[in-house]
């Protein structure tokens, strides 16, 4: 087992972005229904949280549904969004008495409109909550969340709450360690303290991106790992974050140290 704590020089990410790839693959392997595979992650996810809650992170990220996964069959869809009408419940007694904040990034208008509605009132009751944060990315991709920003701007353009002049600006500002700009505002993770992840973990084996949180993770850490997310379980986190802690963080410049 990695203790991270006792780790020399250790330093912990303030925000992890998960991508839990593999749960097809895992339940395949045992000879089970996919379906399977996805109510284990699930299950796991809330693990994960709870020891990235100990280990002093701020923010977890879970990737739940990309923009992309409707072009899978219409029954593993259905029960994908069973299982969230499912965890929303589960998560809200739990969210409610650890005082956790819970966001959903992505999509709100093509989910199933009681999903929406349940989450969205998840939100409001916790959005007061200071600690950690657990934010489920839901018809969420990477893409889409910038063009949707890009599309809000040049609505509060022609409103005049925002001036072209102020958009432009924006192109050819220094590009420090995450300065301020003005799409910030517009994306998914507005209103979050620590809306870059610092580590993104993809489970399964895969080395891609996939597009997600394209603006957020510019500067994060990646790790790859080769399990398949229902057995990347919470000794393999603190590896993770072991190993994020030995890493060297430039942002193209100096030295963090």
């Amino acid at each position: 087992m990695t203790d991270t704590k006792t780790e020399k020089n250790n330093k912990i990410p303030n925000h992890i972005a998960v991508i839990p790839d593999g749960n097809r693959r895992w339940a395949h392997k045992r000879g089970l229904p996919t379906l399977e595979g996805h109510r284990k992650g699930a299950l796991n996810f809330e693990k994960l949280l709870d020891t990235a809650n100990e280990l002093g992170v701020k923010t977890v990220t879970g990737w739940f549904f990309s923009t992309e996964n409707w072009g899978r069959s219409d029954e593993e869809n259905k029960y994908l969004f069973n299982l969230a009408r499912e965890l929303t419940k589960r998560y809200r007694t739990k969210v409610l008495k650890e005082k956790i904040r819970f966001i959903h990034v992505g999509r709100k208008d093509r989910i199933p409109q009681d999903v929406a509605e349940s989450t969205a009132n998840l939100e409001e009751e916790t959005k007061d909550f200071k600690g950690f944060t657990a934010i489920v990315a839901m018809d969420y991709g990477g893409h889409d969340e910038i063009l949707r920003a890009i599309a809000k701007m040049l609505k509060d353009v022609q409103d005049g709450k925002i001036s072209a002049e102020d958009v432009l600006k924006e192109v050819g500002k220094y590009q420090g360690k995450y300065p301020y700009y003005l799409i910030r505002d517009y994306l998914d993770t507005k209103e979050l303290k620590h809306p870059y992840p610092d580590l993104v973990i993809r489970t399964s084996g895969e080395k891609r991106t996939s597009g997600f949180m394209l603006w957020q993770a510019a500067y994060a850490e990646y790790y790859f790992a080769p399990e398949c997310f229902p057995d990347f379980g919470p000794d393999l986190l603190k590896k993770a974050v072991a190993d994020f802690g030995k890493r060297e963080r430039r942002f193209g410049g100096d030295s963090e140290k």
